[in-house]
């Protein structure tokens, strides 16, 4: 859907780089997070798409063709930064936002209605912004960013503002979305909800894309073969032999469990069978780094 091939981006007469030589891919359909600490180069990319700023050199590829003005009906873009009128009528400004999108007035009309049944604000519509709260209002900015059936959404911090009730309804809005084929970039420091939406992620840091892949592999590659155990009705004896053996750590005694953790490279087969002479297997688990751990990990080794 979207192409990025060494985008390099500066400020301040070359002096501040944003982006440098910056290229990812963004399948069709997927949810792509695009992660990196605050002042990364994020925000600086979502801008090129949008056609807010120009890259200094490097192109941007939508459907196969050259990002020019004829894009921008395609796309929606949610910023973290909010950019709605607060004291104009809630309904006027769908109707306004949706006719500048190239809408017809009945068809932004309808849609709307669609959307606002869907989230539960139909008592909005003539409501001034002023008098929603921060958690209201995010809900007419993302109504006002698919209101054109975009093919791609940029969703910039989406969560912002929401109590989790709400965060889990936009999260399902979203998903529906991709699974009726819309592609969406997700800018976020939330990662687990990277983990529970994201397809394939991109890492900035310091201006430069230093990981990227689908999210299962990214959390593979930062694995470190550790294992979580499980026992019941453990042989005291055999247990001794097993931890000198495997050097276990974070051992904990509850309820007639034994919990620990192992690093070992062996064979899985080979541990657990010595596992059960010690005794009953209840959970035997490798550990796969969280998003959280990968994003953290990731930023100081590249710092």
């Amino acid at each position: 859907m979207l192409k990025a091939e060494n985008i390099t981006k500066t400020y301040n007469a070359g002096k501040k780089t944003a982006l440098d030589d910056f290229s990812i891919h963004v399948p069709k359909g997927s949810i792509y997070g695009l992660l990196g600490p605050n002042g990364a180069g994020k925000t600086s990319f979502i801008r090129i798409i949008n056609q807010i700023t120009q890259a200094d050199s490097g192109e941007v590829f939508i459907n196969g063709q050259k990002l020019n003005p004829e894009h921008i009906k395609d796309i929606g873009y949610m910023p973290e930064e909010r950019g709605l009128y607060k004291n104009m009528s809630v309904g006027d400004q769908i109707l306004y936002f949706g006719e500048l999108k190239g809408m017809k007035k009945n068809d932004a009309l309808s849609e709307a209605k669609k959307w606002f049944e869907k989230l539960h604000i139909d008592q909005w519509w003539k409501k001034k912004l002023s008098e929603l709260s921060k958690g209201m209002a995010q809900k007419i900015q993302f109504v006002v960013t698919v209101l054109h059936r975009p093919h791609l959404l940029i969703l910039d911090e989406p969560f912002s503002g929401f109590d989790p009730v709400n965060a889990n309804l936009i999260k399902d809005q979203i998903i529906e979305l991709k699974n009726n084929g819309t592609t969406i970039i997700l800018s976020t420091h939330r990662m687990e909800s990277v983990e529970q939406m994201c397809d394939y992620v991109a890492l900035i840091n310091n201006s430069k894309k230093i990981i990227d892949g689908r999210v299962f592999d990214v959390r593979e590659k930062f694995k470190k073969n550790i294992f979580g155990v499980t026992l019941s009705d453990v042989n005291e004896q055999q247990f001794d032999y097993f931890k000198d053996k495997y050097g276990i750590f974070n051992v904990t005694n509850e309820n007639k469990l034994i919990s620990f953790d192992l690093k070992n490279e062996n064979d899985q087969n080979l541990i657990l069978s010595d596992l059960i002479t010690v005794g009953k297997v209840r959970s035997f688990d490798e550990k796969i780094p969280s998003m959280n751990e990968v994003f953290i990990n990731a930023v100081s080794n590249h710092s």
